[in-house]
């Protein structure tokens, strides 16, 4: 049975369950016996995501054996990531300002969300302002690692480890193919392991993703709760469905001519993993794995560039942070946002998104300082929690699917787009 198949089944048999367990009043046993196999799930994708994006990337620059190709690759990737997450923001203001969702929660509702989640968006803004405190390049500086060692074993400095890697590939690079080759072929045979340790890891994906899906339908709140926010939660549901199924899809059959059909069966494993983790880096080692071997991606490419797109590429957070902020002001503000505010907050939401970790709800961390930067109350962030899970794994995969898509366009545009080793036309 093809991986897809074995992930679906595992999420609707999940989602089964744990609509059954609430009707029988054992939330509490889910939570205490069948969650723990989906966080082991979880870390074990999240274990070995550094150790194949720094293997992988350094046996990837090489074979480049040309700096110049490097700084065309990672040109057309930065440049390709930052459209897609422009028309992500703009996409979800306009369906924001078209639909309205804050006209339509009432007063009750209102302060009944703002009362009940006030002490989750108190830690959030605190959080936030942590992070304005740090300075304007501090970014910047967290690229840089002041110890190689400590970014390896946190999952949330994988950009500290792409950059150190960069230069061991330019090293690399750099010096004579006699002294450099013993060193790539290591890395190479090393690539080779941690390719069959994902496989491995995937046979308890079924398990994981069962155990995931049950336990989030433990947890939601009250569906009164989530009624009150439905028009909000459509609203970003509509953008996050035409990104993925008419937004993605053109460009990757306009600019790397794959058809969509072939594009969505290459990569819905990945997309089903990410609904089901929310982390777009426990994703990565199946998402490298599905745009090399099944979308023909050279390894040269998907290896820079996918790494990258799970630290800088985000989306699905893009047009929920947009959506998230007019709702907000709508439900909080008496006069709407004016277009000066409105550009603001594209312009916020694009580098927040840059600087929002690749982990389950980062982006409501970054989605403080959006609306810090539009006047919109902070508080009003209490407005949205009841949602915020669900939305999540949606954004999540919205973000992969993106990533996917750029590393297929980057790969075309030089060169670097093969047959596919596994055709997907192949798979049950």
């Amino acid at each position: 049975m093809a991986l897809h198949w074995k992930i679906l089944i595992g999420m609707l048999s999940g989602l089964l369950a744990g609509f059954l367990f609430k009707e029988m009043g054992l939330q509490q046993a889910v939570v205490d016996w069948i969650k723990p196999f989906g966080t082991i799930f979880i870390n074990m994708l999240k274990m070995i995501a550094v150790p194949l994006v720094a293997v992988s990337l350094i046996v990837g620059l090489a074979d480049l054996k040309d700096i110049s190709k490097l700084s065309k690759l990672g040109g057309r990737t930065i440049v390709l990531y930052l459209f897609t997450t422009v028309c992500a923001v703009s996409l979800g203001l306009i369906l924001a300002n078209l639909i309205k969702p804050g006209r339509f929660i009432n007063e009750s509702s209102r302060q009944r969300l703002l009362e009940g989640f006030a002490g989750e968006a108190d830690e959030k803004i605190k959080l936030a302002e942590a992070t304005k405190e740090q300075g304007p390049l501090q970014p910047l500086v967290d690229i840089v690692p002041d110890n190689f060692f400590g970014a390896m074993t946190d999952n949330g400095s994988l950009l500290q480890v792409i950059f150190f890697v960069i230069l061991i590939g330019i090293g690399l690079i750099m010096i004579d193919e006699r002294k450099s080759k013993p060193v790539v072929d290591f890395f190479k045979g090393l690539n080779d392991v941690i390719l069959k340790v994902i496989d491995i890891v995937m046979l308890f994906s079924p398990v994981g993703v069962f155990a995931l899906m049950a336990a989030l339908i433990v947890e939601i709140p009250d569906f009164s709760t989530l009624g009150a926010l439905g028009i909000y939660g459509a609203t970003v549901l509509i953008g996050l469905a035409l990104l993925i199924f008419a937004f993605y899809p053109t460009l990757v059959y306009l600019f790397a001519k794959i058809k969509p059909g072939q594009f969505f069966r290459a990569i819905s494993p990945a997309q089903l993993l990410a609904f089901s983790t929310s982390s777009s880096a426990a994703t990565l080692p199946v998402t490298m794995e599905r745009v090399t071997d099944h979308l023909g991606v050279d390894d040269e490419v998907s290896s820079f560039v996918l790494p990258l797109g799970a630290t800088i590429n985000m989306d699905g957070t893009a047009l929920y942070q947009a959506v998230a902020a007019i709702f907000i002001s709508q439900a909080m503000l008496p006069v709407p946002l004016g277009l000066e505010a409105q550009l603001m907050i594209i312009l916020t939401t694009v580098l927040a998104s840059i600087g929002t970790a690749a982990v389950p709800s980062a982006g409501i961390v970054m989605l403080v300082i959006v609306l810090g930067q539009a006047g919109i109350p902070e508080a009003g962030l209490a407005l949205i929690f009841a949602v915020d899970r669900p939305l999540d794994m949606c954004r999540t995969l919205t973000n992969v699917t993106s990533d996917t898509a750029v590393s297929a366009m980057v790969a075309k545009s030089v060169g670097l787009l093969h047959p596919p080793q596994s055709p997907v036309n192949e798979q049950p």
